[in-house]
């Protein structure tokens, strides 16, 4: 069954920021764009299980704090060795001002 889960008020993020979502035993990583959209993937490297809010937003990547991998957040994809299995990724939406994603 999958729901939409309040993260947190859209102010909350900064323009090129990422900040940490933790649901149950799973953990979030919910992103703002340059552009000012919101972008959400898995919360944890796929190289090395590092959380990736603590992580440098640049554009549209984050880089793992660890390793240097990077992802582009809008597809997960990896992009930066030494990461090679893309992130999943979950709609986002806003309502109000609060962010939601759909897990």
């Amino acid at each position: 069954m999958t729901e939409w889960v309040d993260v947190c008020s859209a102010d909350d993020i900064e323009i090129e920021d990422v900040v940490r979502f933790d649901w149950g035993d799973r953990t979030f990583a919910v992103y703002r764009s340059p552009e000012s959209e919101f972008h959400c993937t898995d919360g944890l490297c796929t190289h090395e299980s590092v959380h990736l809010a603590d992580g440098l937003v640049i554009d549209h990547v984050i880089e793992c704090p660890k390793h240097g991998g990077e992802f582009d957040y809008r597809s997960g994809e990896a992009l930066l060795p030494p990461v090679c299995i893309n992130l999943s990724t979950y709609p986002t939406r806003v309502v109000g001002r609060r962010i939601q994603i759909l897990i």
